[in-house]
């Protein structure tokens, strides 16, 4: 049976292992040399610990699943929902593609994308805050001829200090809030995290706004990870009471910001035309445009525009109700030389009728296309946009001869309602604020609306939760509980104690911040916490002091890893559409480190008080 060992007096050298420590020392550091290794996937190391402490006994086997049954999964998960549905949403973007424009600069533009991008993080995943900020980081650096490595650092450690002004904001606010309710018999709330996170944040958006000056300017693949604005083919019907009706062609590209060609018009009916930028567009008319399908569906939501055929699949008919679901996805995909496709077209095959597909767009390399698209013969190469039956569309793909492209979030062929999740996301916020519900509560019902709804499909909700994250935090709250409850979280206390008694407490809170720091670019930051969490707060008991300073510093220095690509996902995700090598991080890196370390230390023990 599992035993805790005996409490240590303050004086104890702490250098006499009881077998369980010895264990749980053995088991955490195995887990740290593997996360520092690499090798592992971050939820199979948690696993292999998890089992390994279950094993030796270490952890009660009743324990062993307890880390599933954490409000924190759950907050998480929901949090990871909401932040799709404000993703797929586009207001984001439509919000920003107005605002851009009128920024010349490079530290405007660096500025106001870096605190949109950090104040979004403050309430969803910054992983997702993140995605959404990428493609518009690099259209506004291709359109300003500017390098896209100047924006998109900036934007990554904007996302990652962001997190740090709520409880949701960030995985380390959360596990943190655990560990002062297992200390202190009561976590965190919503906002405790935002005196401290926002004015940090504010400060570091301004250093960013001018410090991107540090960056080298490489050119990256800047869309090598699925951001490169690739042209294609659509047809959209201007339909009556959208404000491009006796608006000229120049108008309609104007308001796309020139990213969108009108190629053709298609009137008189069926016959297609050329036009010219003094072109009057008539209700009725079918334009031919030539766009990236993200930078289409912003101009379609913005000047009321029909996709042609895109209706097809979403007004409930028979198929839909057979399959039982009438979720639609979008898909892009290449017509291989072996397709049934060749030499057709989705006309002549009744690409809709048979396959229940829609064709929104068509994109062919070096060469024009001159006929209606549904009447343009298929070629080996080129690559269509396709919407189908989500339960469907991987198998007609394949009975196509198409071979799938890498997935991008495209919206172009669905209703969205813009508004909605910010509405759903500040009414969670609201309840959890006035203390009418508990966080997972609030947040969970947040993110049932938003599929009931359907601002998600159900499929599109379960793909937005980042499971391997989920099993890593639930197999890793146990293990963290064992080295508490074995003593190891007091004997390594012990020797932060003898260290912390010989300075001022503010430079003891220091410490942990500036540990926290170091810890967190070797492995993930969520065992950072794990493992620093009741280390602080025992130091802090040990020392005489409250805990709550203590706590906040390891949860600020383990949301801001800044200096290596490893310790965070948002730092990895920019790394190659930003052309940047592993010392380029340092370079903003280390004086962002510095300004949380130097300002975020008094301001905690200002916020949080010693005594």
């Amino acid at each position: 049976m599992h035993t805790t060992s005996p409490p240590r007096c303050a004086g104890a050298t702490g250098t006499d292992l009881t077998l369980h420590e010895a264990i749980a020392f053995a088991i955490i550091a195995a887990m740290l040399t593997a996360f520092i290794w690499g090798r592992l996937r971050y939820d199979v190391i948690a696993g292999i610990a998890l089992v390994a402490g279950v094993a030796t006994r270490v952890i009660p086997a009743e324990k062993a699943f307890s880390g599933f049954s954490n409000p924190v999964i759950v907050i998480i998960a929901s949090v990871l929902v909401l932040s799709r549905a404000i993703a797929v949403s586009g207001v984001i973007e439509t919000t920003l593609s107005r605002i851009m424009p009128h920024l010349p600069r490079a530290g405007q533009q660096i500025g106001v994308l870096t605190g949109c991008v950090t104040a979004l993080s403050a309430f969803m995943k910054n992983v997702g805050a993140l995605g959404i900020f990428i493609p518009i980081a690099v259209r506004a650096a291709q359109r300003s001829d500017r390098s896209p490595s100047y924006y998109l650092m900036p934007l990554a450690f904007g996302s990652l200090i962001g997190g740090t002004i709520t409880e949701i904001g960030t995985s380390p606010n959360l596990l943190i809030s655990v560990v002062r309710e297992q200390v202190l018999g009561k976590p965190y709330t919503l906002f405790d995290f935002t005196p401290v996170g926002l004015p940090l944040s504010l400060l570091a958006v301004g250093f960013l706004a001018f410090g991107y000056r540090l960056l080298p300017g490489r050119k990256g693949s800047a869309g090598g990870a699925g951001f490169t604005i690739e042209n294609y083919l659509s047809e959209v019907l201007l339909p009556e009471g959208s404000p491009l009706v006796d608006k000229t062609v120049d108008a309609l590209e104007a308001l796309a910001r020139h990213e969108v060609s009108v190629v053709g018009i298609v009137r008189d009916g069926g016959r297609r035309y050329i036009p010219s930028g003094h072109w009057t567009m008539f209700k009725g008319d079918v334009l031919v445009l030539r766009a990236d399908p993200a930078v289409l569906d912003e101009l379609v939501a913005q000047a009321g525009l029909d996709v042609v055929g895109a209706a097809g699949l979403q007004r409930g008919d028979s198929a839909a109700a057979d399959r039982g679901s009438a979720e639609t996805q979008t898909v892009e995909a290449i017509v291989t030389t072996d397709s049934p496709l060749v030499g057709t077209t989705a006309e002549r095959v009744h690409l809709r009728q048979r396959y229940e597909v829609n064709l929104l767009a068509m994109r062919r390399a070096g060469r024009q296309i001159a006929t209606r698209l549904s009447r343009t013969v298929f070629q080996p190469g080129d690559i269509l946009l396709l919407q189908g039956w989500q339960s469907a569309v991987p198998d007609t793909v394949a009975s196509l001869g198409l071979l799938p492209l890498a997935g991008r979030a495209l919206g172009l062929g669905r209703r969205r309602r813009r508004v909605l999740p910010l509405v759903i996301l500040i009414a969670a916020m609201a309840l959890v604020t006035a203390r009418l519900l508990p966080v997972e509560v609030a947040f969970f019902a947040g993110a049932v609306l938003v599929v009931l709804f359907g601002l998600l499909s159900g499929r599109e909700a379960y793909e937005a939760i980042e499971w391997p994250i989920l099993v890593m935090l639930a197999c890793l709250l146990p293990v963290g509980e064992a080295l508490k409850d074995t003593g190891g979280t007091e004997l390594i206390a012990h020797g932060l104690t003898a260290l912390g008694s010989q300075m001022p407490p503010l430079l003891a809170v220091g410490l942990v911040l500036v540990a926290a720091l170091l810890l967190t670019p070797l492995m993930h930051h969520a065992a950072a916490v794990v493992v620093l969490g009741p280390v602080a707060a025992t130091v802090a008991q040990n020392l005489g002091l409250a805990a709550d300073p203590f706590l906040m510093a390891v949860a600020l220095g383990a949301s801001c890893d800044f200096l290596t690509p490893i310790g965070h996902q948002n730092n990895i995700l920019v790394m190659e559409p930003g052309g940047y090598r592993f010392g380029d991080y340092w370079r903003l890196g280390l004086p962002l480190s510095c300004i949380v370390a130097f300002v975020g230390t008094p301001l905690i023990v200002s916020v949080w008080p010693l005594h």
